[in-house]
């Protein structure tokens, strides 16, 4: 396998060190093959809203498997889980499930183009779609980690239709509908930018992309990939008060099984076959493995609603006690966190509201604290522009070791 591995970012490149062969995990612990155990902060990039192997979840995917694993038609759980999600989220009527958050970004995009007959997509610096051809054109994520601005094997043609702006810059994208506004097909942004640090978007920057695309009849596109499930029922749709045209899911409502879906209003999702002619397809598209998964997930979030709040509450408590004790030994330390999602970053005080804001010297420094952290017992994401999640199995015992095992780090740095 390129690098060992089957996704570059778990490589461990930016941050030193060979991957990570995990092979058990249970709550907020992963055990590698040599039976060390680690706390983990990444819990898979975030879908592991109820932490590794939840018995519920377990259960409910132990009966499933007895059943089948594979239907090739639609199935009881399918239904039910489609259902829960459009309940939940203010903006979807319809949904349609796909196996990853890549498929659902380029499926959304189809959409938006079918849509609109235009062709030309607008994102912003930094921010990660998956890595469909057009979206990974000055991309986040695993891009930034290797310090490229875009991938090989890209077409100019492809590129040339993507339009790519500063996140946070109003004017720019006043300009960009001044002169391309006939030709934009959508506008896409993660609800919240998350693959290349933490960079929180003011609400009124959000709702200039919606007005905008109104106004010249593009939609707009939000990526809830990371923020779905985990800002609340509601996601960043909800947080903000928008309404997008069309959004995408996926992470926690597969419960930590491969999924993706995109979704919107009726009438924009009745143009997707076999009701119209923007065709897509996946064989293993609803797989029931993945749908009963993540409807027993989402079923725990909505009976247990004050878990959004316990898990803001930890973070905050988590993300504070990390930077006074990296402010106490002489480092400097931000730190952003929006619900349980917290970005630790090592750099003087700084809003950091763009991927540029973030200096290489935090980056350096957060490749040693990986490091060390390893070596005491706490796995963070491998990437200093990676977020870190807890879930509901980072008790505050865990947190205390955490803590615990992180002044070690501080006095080893």
């Amino acid at each position: 396998m390129p690098g060992g591995v089957s996704s570059p970012v778990r490589s461990m490149k930016s941050v030193g060190g060979k991957p990570l062969i995990i092979e058990r995990a249970e709550g907020a612990m992963i055990e590698d093959i040599d039976g060390t155990r680690y706390i983990d902060y990444c819990m898979s990039f975030g879908p592991l809203i109820l932490g590794h192997a939840h018995q519920e979840v377990v259960e409910a995917l132990l009966v499933q498997v007895k059943n089948g694993v594979s239907y090739g038609t639609s199935n009881p759980m399918e239904i039910e889980l489609a259902e829960e999600i459009v309940t939940a989220h203010p903006a979807m009527d319809w949904v349609r499930f796909v196996n990853s958050g890549t498929e659902a970004v380029m499926s959304a995009i189809r959409l938006a183009r079918g849509t609109t007959g235009r062709t030309k997509i607008v994102k912003f610096e930094g921010t990660y779609h998956g890595h469909a051809d057009s979206m990974l054109v000055r991309a986040g994520s695993g891009l930034v980690t290797f310090g490229l601005s875009s991938s090989a094997g890209i077409p100019t043609g492809v590129s040339n239709d993507t339009i790519v702006l500063q996140l946070g810059n109003e004017e720019a994208l006043k300009e960009a509908f001044a002169l391309y506004g006939e030709d934009i097909a959508a506008v896409i942004i993660e609800g919240v930018p998350a693959n290349n640090g933490l960079l929180i978007q003011t609400k009124e920057f959000m709702h200039l992309i919606q007005e905008l695309c109104r106004k010249h009849g593009a939609l707009f596109i939000l990526d809830e990939l990371i923020t779905g499930f985990r800002l609340g029922l509601g996601g960043a749709t909800a947080h903000y008060g928008l309404m997008p045209d069309i959004v995408t899911l996926g992470k926690i409502i597969g419960g930590g099984l491969p999924v993706g879906v995109y979704g919107g209003r009726a009438e924009l999702m009745n143009k997707i076959a076999p009701l119209g002619s923007v065709y897509q397809a996946g064989t293993l598209s609803g797989n029931p493995l993945a749908m009963v998964a993540g409807l027993k997930t989402i079923r725990i979030l909505k009976e247990n609603p004050q878990t959004y709040e316990i898990l803001e509450r930890r973070a905050t408590y988590l993300l504070g006690t990390i930077r006074g004790i990296m402010e106490e030994a002489g480092f400097p330390c931000s730190s952003k966190q929006i619900a349980s999602i917290v970005w630790p970053f090592f750099q003087e005080p700084s809003e950091a509201k763009r991927p540029d804001q973030v200096s290489a010297e935090a980056v350096q420094t957060y490749s040693q604290v990986h490091q060390l952290a390893l070596k005491n017992g706490v796995y963070l994401p491998p990437s200093a522009f990676e977020v870190s999640f807890l879930s509901t199995a980072h008790t505050e015992s865990v947190l205390q070791e955490t803590v615990n095992a992180f002044e070690k780090v501080v006095s080893l740095l």
